[in-house]
């Protein structure tokens, strides 16, 4: 029983403790964002998995589920793994699967286009967090 108690102690702090989304403006379409950060995902020798077109399905749902409500003009998720980081925090923590695969977004509104991708727990996840900076610092590079 203790262990339960701790098992859900330990999950509220972990929700508690997630962050918003790191995000960044982009100066541009959001055809020229969602290029760049394709690029930018292969120029790391990565390959793409699946490229999630949650902008489209808000879009194409909203009567059904009861909304008008237009939450992105356009939005899609980039999921990619890399072996040699996933290898490297699954062998520090194998519970880090959780956190695979590893996403980029790009999405446009009222405001414009952004870029971002979630923040990782302290600890092995850095290293995937530090990755995905560098791929969306290149692809906003100007």
């Amino acid at each position: 029983m203790k262990n339960v108690i701790l098992a859900a102690t330990f999950g509220l702090a972990t929700a508690a403790a997630a962050e918003a989304p790191i995000t960044t403006t982009y100066d541009g379409s959001f055809e020229d964002a969602t290029f760049a950060i394709e690029s930018a995902i292969v120029d790391k020798g990565l390959v793409i998995d699946y490229v999630s077109h949650v902008g489209q399905m808000l879009n194409r749902t909203g009567a059904d589920v009861g909304s008008d409500a237009m939450i992105f003009k356009s939005a899609d998720v980039f999921l990619f793994c890399s072996a040699v980081l996933s290898r490297e925090v699954m062998e520090a923590d194998p519970m880090n699967i959780a956190h695979c695969p590893y996403g980029i977004f790009v999405a446009e509104g009222e405001d414009g286009v952004i870029i971002g991708y979630r923040d990782y727990p302290e600890g092995a996840m850095q290293k995937v967090e530090d990755l995905l900076s560098e791929i969306v610092s290149e692809a906003t590079a100007n």
